[in-house]
């Protein structure tokens, strides 16, 4: 069991990981680039002149970019393993596993580890005013495994307790409220930062469904030649 999940997870993660780097590249990379500008104050944010809304950025680094490359597959081959792990799990008791409702699968961890987590703690550039980094790190794990929790209830609970359960697991966090800064500051113009969650939020929904996608059909595939 452990060998077919491992190896689903490797193929799965993998084929996502490239997938969800190149799209980082073309989507995401160049605001995060654009955000350093005015993080060290190349540019100014209403300085008394317009700037331009496409200034010219750095170009290839092999150093940066082929290391944002391995983490990017590192992360998504870790989040491959949870996912498999999950989907092993409702294989065993019976729940059909394949390509097609990976995808849903997939759409289901975007939710929880993406989407719930942005509604309170959205994704941030460099430069702008955050709070402690610890406090939202706990505040963040603890929002993904509530959503974990109350989508697993949803899925597979039955009756309304279960469900009033998984309503009450999904608000929590944010009824709570994540970690923010006392004053809001910094260099960067919000336009910038808006663009860059919502870029960062669509990656990762089309990444999740692709995990989803291969997840599904490499778990399918290494169950029929086992």
């Amino acid at each position: 069991m452990f060998q077919k999940i491992l190896t689903s997870a490797l193929f799965a993660g993998f084929c996502a990981g490239l997938l969800a780097a190149a799209l980082q590249f073309v989507f995401v990379q160049p605001v995060l680039l654009h955000a350093e500008l005015y993080e060290g104050g190349d540019l100014v944010h209403f300085g008394g002149e317009a700037i331009s809304a496409h200034p010219e950025l750095p170009g290839f680094d092999a150093m940066r970019d082929g290391l944002s490359i391995l983490f990017t597959v590192l992360i998504y081959v870790g989040y491959a393993l949870l996912l498999i792990g999950a989907m092993a799990l409702a294989d065993e008791r019976g729940i059909a596993i394949n390509a097609r409702n990976g995808i849903i699968w997939g759409l289901a961890g975007f939710v929880a580890f993406h989407f719930a987590p942005a509604i309170s703690l959205p994704p941030e550039v460099p430069g702008v005013a955050a709070a402690d980094v610890a406090a939202r790190q706990v505040w963040w794990w603890g929002a993904v495994a509530a959503t974990v929790l109350g989508l697993g209830l949803i899925a597979f609970g039955n009756g309304m307790v279960m469900w009033g359960v998984a309503a009450v697991l999904l608000l929590a966090p944010h009824i709570i409220g994540a970690p923010h800064p006392d004053e809001f500051s910094g260099p960067v113009p919000p336009e910038i930062a808006a663009l860059f969650a919502s870029r960062a939020l669509g990656v990762g929904l089309f990444a999740w469904g692709l995990l989803g996608l291969f997840a599904g059909y490499f778990w399918r595939r290494e169950s029929a030649t086992a």
